[in-house]
């Protein structure tokens, strides 16, 4: 079935967190998880393999920071064509009948000119090349996510359609101030989601940076400004550092499955998880829903 039928028809979940599957893995920090598309494949199979497993139609690739822009910035040396079409084949491999694969694009880690050093045009050619990639190897859709400024997404999606005519799902992330919800670049919802939606973005909504409960009145805001499908996938809560600096999300599965079924009711169409999110997550948000 087309993504987009199934959106409408069925609604669709995606799966959860990447990274801290990885960081439970062994990944260390300062390393680019992309890296190990290519020495760690089967770890990277076997997290898409549990979200399949656990209910989800959808997997996202391990290319969150693999563009050119990012991947030079962290020290990568690796090829990053190879480390893009890795990702993809390994999630492929995953994925079942009537499963899909969406490739990751995240932000490029540096902000865009005047507040930062890179060009519109130097954005476009680096999630261009990116997109390539990932659009010759085999992607059903594509998902630009966790970016926070509008004109950095904008330019995401104008790089993915010089090489793809897929389905673009697209998320900023925002933060709940007293009076509203603004992304740090002091977007706000309701002319973010009309900007993306006209440029093209098949789905448009919010995920990581807000707990699951405070996604609720996030979602419910985001329904009453667009008129396409709603993606939202937020963290298990905000993030607490223990002892030995160890990161931890203090959402529950039951707790952060209940957010998602009050979102669901609110008409959202599609929903996930992100950081502190697991295959357990995934799979108490499909019985539940």
């Amino acid at each position: 079935m087309d993504i987009l039928e199934k959106v409408k028809k069925d609604g669709l979940l995606f799966d959860g967190g990447m990274g801290s599957m990885l960081i439970k893995a062994g990944l260390t920090g300062g390393k680019a998880s992309e890296i190990w598309n290519l020495e760690k494949p089967d770890v990277i199979k076997d997290i898409h393999q549990a979200y399949y497993d656990a209910g989800a139609d959808v997997a996202t690739t391990n290319t969150f920071g693999a563009s050119s822009v990012k991947l030079e910035r962290m020290g990568v040396t690796e090829d990053i064509g190879a480390l893009n079409r890795a990702a993809v084949k390994i999630a492929r491999k995953a994925a079942g009948e009537g499963k899909y694969v969406a490739g990751d694009i995240g932000p490029l880690g540096e902000m865009l000119q005047p507040s930062g050093t890179i060009s519109v045009e130097q954005a476009i050619d680096s999630f261009t090349e990116q997109a390539g990639y990932l659009e010759e190897t085999g992607v059903d859709l594509f998902i630009v996510e966790t970016i926070f400024d509008i004109n950095e997404a904008l330019a995401a999606i104008k790089g993915i359609q010089s090489v793809s005519q897929k389905p673009i799902f697209c998320t900023l992330t925002f933060q709940q101030m007293e009076n509203g919800f603004f992304t740090i670049m002091g977007n706000n919802p309701a002319d973010s989601m009309k900007q993306l939606a006209d440029a093209g973005a098949s789905a448009v909504g919010a995920n990581c940076s807000i707990a699951s409960n405070t996604m609720i009145d996030l979602a419910r805001e985001l329904k009453a400004c667009i008129d396409i499908p709603v993606i939202t996938q937020p963290n298990a809560g905000m993030p607490e550092t223990g002892e030995g600096d160890i990161v931890s999300y203090p959402e529950n599965e039951d707790f952060f499955s209940n957010s998602i079924k009050e979102i669901k009711a609110l008409g959202v169409e599609i929903v996930g998880g992100c950081c502190g999110t697991t295959p357990k997550y995934i799979k108490r948000v499909k019985e539940i829903i």
